[in-house]
């Protein structure tokens, strides 16, 4: 590739060239012009030399008189620098300014000679074999009553002309060489002159190139370089609002797409991501540059999900489902694909909208089986509650003793409805907005709590002989709602001995650590299995339904666990492995930041 040159070095030489061809041309034409004129005058004056001399040859030659001729020659020629010969019609030479005419040889064959010898002037230009140099010769003829009686020729040496020329031509050449030096000076000015102007414009090109379209051009001289300055301006102003009003729209855009909930995906007719929004990456959990550019195949592996995408390509149609990932746990997301078209209509790709709605789901099937297990948890003592009293209003038992034990699993029924009624109303409290909660937070000792809460199940723990033993620390005390707190406590141990065998032991510990108050319950029952641990604090969630029913339990004392420590703005969590019993952990913060017996909305 052939390298680029600037624009002065491009224009320079060719003015430069130009002026030195035109001065080379000038001076060789000047110095032909003055050779040829500078030989015509010379020539001239050799012709009237000669006509001078053939008036005072001519009465020597009618009778020749040989002697006085050549001496006549030879005293004329040592006055003058031109050499004079007289020729006899028959080309011998009767006398020479340089040379004896005897020695002499025969002229009738020489072309000046020649063309005397027929009544015109001659001349020529050649070497002198005599004088050893080239010579000008001029031969008139020399009449004698229209009879010529024979020829006088003048002839100078070329030397001195040449040299004389010479001299005239390097004087010539010297002032051209001044000329060329004055003239390049001129050329490399007006190359400046032109190409400044349009340096300018390139290097303002160069910042429009980079960005700065604030710039502006200043318009040179030239009418034609000032309207193109003018014009480039104009491009940078237009370009400048144009660009300011897609990046106000790209922005306006990116904030509309950064503030969506939703994942919003561009794919190209080739499957791969475009561009996407920073929902998008997160529910995806990956960063925003790592996705651009990967197939969606690569980035989201669910058969469904690629399907609706090929579908939405080729048909144009819309499309759109419930899908479920496996690449970071179990993720359900809402999906909907539409065709990607620029404003001509004309297809880019697909527009996948994806929303994370794995919560909702499981809330929703939550709540399915909530509303299931309510149902069959109230259904069931409602039947046995509505068949014997149907027993009993139709007289089918008389014995009076089987009527008490009737009323006596009624009421059993009845208890057990009431128990579960009172654990939604609890529930549902807890779960109640803030504006409608409030609760009675105040600083409380621990230790009066879990003593309490001992106190309350060690009739149930007597019954089987367990033993609780109870580890606090002194001094502890934790700004709490001092009645839920006991709730919860009194729930883990119900559990922890409704499912511990007898004459076992129930451990209860209270203690600090990094401003947190930890309560652990640990057991040494027949223990929960792994996969009964994430749904462990559902409501109505049994692991083994058949003996909690028989155990008496409603299924929603853990849930309600749950909910008392989170209002207290804590977790409980809980370690099993089968036939090693269960250890349930609370923990919730020493200090709420709520000044003691300060009543507020959780």
């Amino acid at each position: 590739m052939q390298k680029s040159k600037k624009f002065i070095w491009q224009l320079y030489p060719s003015f430069l060239l130009l002026v030195l061809l035109t001065l080379v041309a000038t001076g060789w034409y000047a110095g032909r012009s003055m050779r040829s004129f500078y030989m015509t005058q010379i020539r001239q004056d050799l012709v009237s030399q000669a006509h001078l001399l053939t008036d005072l040859f001519a009465h020597l030659l009618e009778p020749l008189r040989q002697e006085e001729l050549d001496r006549r020659c030879k005293e004329i020629g040592a006055k003058v620098p031109t050499r004079i010969t007289v020729i006899l019609p028959n080309g011998k030479v009767v006398g020479d300014s340089e040379a004896l005419p005897a020695e002499m040889e025969n002229h009738g064959g020489r072309p000046e000679i020649q063309q005397a010898m027929k009544g015109a002037e001659g001349s020529a230009i050649r070497f002198s074999g005599t004088l050893r140099q080239r010579m000008l010769y001029v031969a008139i003829p020399i009449f004698d009553q229209a009879a010529i009686k024979g020829v006088t020729r003048i002839s100078i040496a070329t030397g001195a002309i040449d040299r004389q020329l010479r001299s005239l031509q390097f004087r010539i050449a010297l002032g051209g060489v001044i000329i060329a030096i004055l003239a390049s000076l001129v050329c490399l000015a007006i190359s400046r002159r032109i190409t400044r102007p349009i340096e300018a414009m390139r290097q303002g090109a160069a910042r429009y190139a980079q960005g700065d379209l604030s710039h502006r051009l200043h318009p040179p001289g030239t009418l034609e370089l000032a309207g193109l300055a003018e014009a480039m301006n104009q491009m940078a102003h237009e370009l400048e609002r144009r660009i300011q009003a897609v990046v106000r729209q790209r922005n306006e855009t990116q904030a509309v797409l950064s503030s969506m909930a939703e994942g919003v995906i561009a794919l190209n007719p080739e499957e791969c991501i475009m561009d996407l929004n920073q929902a998008a990456a997160r529910l995806l959990s990956r960063s925003m540059d790592f996705l651009r550019g990967r197939s969606i195949q690569e980035v989201m592996r669910n058969r469904d999900l690629h399907h609706m995408v090929r579908e939405t390509l080729s048909e144009g149609t819309r499309t759109g489902g419930d899908i479920t990932l496996y690449q970071y746990g179990e993720q359900i997301f809402s999906t909907h694909c539409t065709s990607l078209r620029d404003p001509g209509g004309a297809p880019l790709g697909v527009l996948l909208v994806i929303n994370d709605v794995t919560q909702l789901r499981r809330l929703e099937n939550m709540r399915s089986d909530f509303a299931a297990n309510v149902s069959h948890e109230i259904k069931t003592p409602l039947t046995a509650i509505q068949g014997f009293v149907e027993t009993l209003l139709h007289g089918s038992v008389d014995d009076p003793a089987q009527i008490h034990r009737f009323l006596g699993i009624i009421e059993k029924h009845v208890r057990r409805l009431s128990v579960i009624i009172d654990d939604l109303m609890h529930l549902s409290r807890l779960e109640q907005d803030p504006d409608a909660r409030r609760l009675t937070m105040e600083m409380g000792p621990v230790t009066e709590v879990i003593h309490t809460a001992v106190g309350l199940c060690r009739s149930k723990a007597d019954e089987k002989e367990i033993v609780l033993r109870v580890t606090c620390e002194e001094g502890l005390e934790a700004v709490m709602d001092t009645e839920l707190m006991e709730q919860a406590v009194v729930n883990l141990l119900d559990n922890a001995i409704k499912y511990s065998p007898a004459k076992s032991r129930i451990e209860v510990e209270a203690r600090q650590a990094d401003a947190q108050i930890v309560i652990r319950v640990r057991d040494e029952g027949m223990g929960i299995a792994a996969k009964h641990l994430p749904r462990l604090f559902e409501r109505f969630y049994r692991v083994d339904k058949a003996r909690s029913r028989n155990l008496g339990g409603t299924g929603l004392g853990l849930a309600i666990v749950k909910h008392i420590i989170q209002v207290h703005g804590g977790e409980v969590t809980v370690e099993s492995t089968q036939g090693r019993g269960s250890t349930f952990t609370l923990r919730f913060p020493e200090n709420s930041g709520l000044s003691p017996e300060r009543r507020f909305e959780a």
